[in-house]
């Protein structure tokens, strides 16, 4: 009976910790011989125990399997896989690699981890990252559950788990900076200022290495572990530390009321292309993992080197699986997927009507009250925002962003789409019949200028970067309000201050989920780097200096966390669509003469009338993108007269005020500062 058990079993797969030892399972197809490894230390140089799997015995189909006894949670393990290298058959094995469980739960690093051995002839035992067994599901969760909040109350942050805390003024002692425990530091921060949510950048274990020489992976868009959490963020450092401290993390956001929502990989890999290193699914079966182009070459959608082949079924269960591990046993609320377009393409790269495995994310049951967010492009000209498949996606909205910025740098023709934006996209979405939250409405994110830099620098400024400012977007549609870079100038620092409000108040006012990136709040600046994808410093950190110096930012910005939603929430409950919600309420666009909007392409001026019947109110928008003030006429209200909430040409604390507080503006006639929004209100 020992010896039959001991032969394992091949579901689940991964390592799991039964009693008396631990289960192996493996996939791999194309594999002739399979090595078990089993390391005492993550820095011994050479596994203390090597398990030869024999295939007329351990294998069933093509997943390979052992049951190993006297071991448990907290073994080190990996792989060897031998078989055939074949490159014109898309086959890649090297027995001599030490490879990663694709399903391994946990990770660790040794301190001399090399990525180019990994890409070299022979052996990597003492370099390489293992896999680590994880614990049966014994954490205490003190009763937590995913939040669910509706998207109407979403309100997102865009974050790095490291950048958050890293910086040498965070506060934190040395060993919490940079760490899921320090991000529990500043949960009253993230309260104060009143965000529901944080989205994080990749916390699936990465490379670090796979970076410019002498640079570091820091947003981590290179992974190569779905299920671990990545361990350099751990202030734990025992082998299961980052599974609990990352839980610990979530479960005190959730007591915070903020939900956890992962920005997800799952297009690439950190193997890179041809020449790339072998650290897991390329030494376990290439052909399946990946999309190949002639075989020996591979497809690369992403601009990382590799394209994952999503829609293979493996790849599918294993992306699926994934996304319900981190719900189930990670309780995270929601994921944001990188590139999320190429999981719309079969393996030969050809865009799919009804790809198997969105559709199988969007029905799987277990994942249907997690929130989804598609960023519906890739690398290689495919751009679906408008046009993402399913019904329970929510898209970042790459027009919104492109299209307000335009309009607040005076940007001829940018009126129309505009107002479009403001009003949720329904010319993008309107298709659909889908729920107002539909767009993520977003001006800044990881990838380009932060919002500081957004209208200080005109031009990219990548030279830390090491590649010559070649890399990173040409395409910014910023201004630097008349001066590159850092200033003393007090007319152009206000001209700033009041720019970066003006983009704050579109983007959270607007129909839609608002998303902002972190330290946006307080004017966090890049130094105009605007791919700072390799830059782990103060490029990158958060400078915590900037929460007193920036204050009136942050008021401005908590301010309007508190009154976000410019429509009533009953479209909740009664599944209101986006188009029946803007051909039922009573709005009216207008010019600095009522009824006279301005549509041309020399027009930068604009106002939005309407009433929100459960709020027993009216607002006016004023939108002045012209370099001169100009007066707006105002309607006539019979209820009593027009309130002024905001005014971003105004100095705090008069930009904006709690909006039962708006003191009263005489007359129907507003002067609207140059390059300003102004938000009015009249109670019915």
């Amino acid at each position: 009976m020992n010896a039959l058990r001991e032969i394992g079993l091949s579901a689940p797969l991964g390592a799991t910790a039964l009693e008396g030892g631990v289960n192996f399972s493996l996939y791999s197809r194309s594999a002739a011989g399979v090595e078990l490894l089993l390391f005492d230390d993550r820095d011994d140089p050479a596994p203390s125990r090597v398990i030869a799997l024999d295939p007329g015995v351990n294998r069933t189909y093509h997943y390979w399997h052992k049951f190993v006894p006297h071991i448990g949670p907290g073994q080190i393990y990996a792989y060897r896989v031998a078989g055939p290298h074949d490159p014109a058959r898309g086959l890649r094995f090297d027995a001599e690699k030490v490879l990663l469980d694709p399903y391994g739960k946990a990770v660790v690093v040794p301190i001399n981890y090399d990525r180019a051995a990994a890409a070299r002839p022979g052996g990597n035992a003492a370099t390489a990252m293992k896999s680590v067994v994880p614990h049966d599901d014994g954490y205490d969760w003190e009763g937590d559950i995913p939040l669910c909040h509706p998207a109407s109350q979403t309100i997102i942050y865009e974050m790095h788990v490291r950048g958050f805390t890293q910086h040498p003024n965070s506060g934190l002692s040395d060993d919490k900076r940079g760490t899921y425990a320090g991000v529990i530091e500043k949960i009253p921060y993230l309260q104060a200022m009143g965000v529901t949510a944080v989205e994080l950048l990749p916390v699936f274990q990465f490379d670090p290495l796979e970076a410019p020489v002498g640079k570091t992976n820091y947003w981590g868009y290179a992974p190569i572990a779905f299920f671990a959490p990545h361990a350099q963020y751990s202030s734990d450092r025992s082998p299961l530390g980052p599974l609990d401290e990352f839980r610990d993390m979530v479960k005190a956001l959730h007591r915070a009321d903020i939900e956890v929502i992962l920005d997800v990989v799952f297009n690439h890999t950190s193997e890179g292309n041809e020449r790339g290193p072998t650290q897991c699914f390329r030494g376990i079966d290439n052909s399946v993992y990946y999309m190949l182009e002639r075989g020996e070459w591979y497809a690369n959608y992403t601009g990382c080197g590799n394209t994952l082949n999503a829609n293979q079924p493996i790849v599918r269960r294993m992306i699926l699986d994934s996304l319900k591990y981190w719900v189930r046993e990670m309780h995270v609320d929601g994921f944001r997927f990188d590139l999320a377009s190429i999981l719309a393409r079969d393996p030969h790269g050809v865009p799919l009507p009804n790809p198997p495995v969105l559709w199988d994310i969007e029905s799987d049951p277990e994942l249907a009250g997690t929130k989804l967010f598609a960023e519906a492009w890739d690398a290689a000209g495919l751009y679906q925002v408008g046009s993402f498949v399913g019904d329970a996606w929510r898209e970042w909205n790459g027009r919104f962003r492109d299209d307000v910025r335009d309009f607040f740098r005076g940007q001829p023709g940018s009126i129309r789409h505009f107002a479009d934006r403001l009003v949720g996209s329904p010319e993008i979405y309107g298709h659909k019949g889908r729920e107002m939250e539909q767009s993520i409405n977003f001006v800044t994110c990881h990838d380009g200028f932060t919002l500081n830099d957004l209208v200080s620098y005109n031009g990219k400024h990548n030279e830390a970067n090491g590649e010559g400012n070649r890399d990173g977007a040409n395409d910014n549609r910023s201004w630097n309000c008349g001066w590159e870079g850092p200033t003393d100038d007090p007319q152009i620092e206000r001209l700033r201050n009041q720019q970066v409000k003006n983009f704050l108040t579109t983007t959270m006012l607007s129909l839609g989920v608002p998303m902002i990136t972190m330290g946006d709040e307080v004017r966090r600046t890049q130094q105009g780097n605007n791919n700072a994808y390799c830059q782990d410093n103060e490029i990158s950190w958060f400078d915590w200096s900037l929460v007193e110096k920036h204050a009136d930012v942050l008021r401005f910005f908590s301010m309007l966390c508190k009154r976000r939603s410019l429509r009533s929430d009953n479209h909740i409950v009664n599944r209101v669509s986006l188009v029946d919600l803007l051909r039922n309420v009573d709005e009216s666009w207008h010019g600095v003469r009522l009824n006279e909007p301005d549509w041309g392409d020399d027009s930068h001026a604009l106002a939005l009338h309407a009433l929100l019947p459960a709020d027993n109110l009216y607002f006016h928008f004023i939108l002045n993108a012209y370099w001169e003030p100009l007066e707006f006429e105002l309607p006539q209200m019979p209820a009593g007269p027009w309130r002024r909430w905001i005014d971003t040409s105004l100095e705090s604390p008069h930009d904006i005020v709690p909006r039962d507080q708006s003191p009263p503006h005489e007359g129907y006639v507003y002067p609207a500062g140059a390059r300003s929004m102004a938000v009015l209100v009249s109670f019915v």
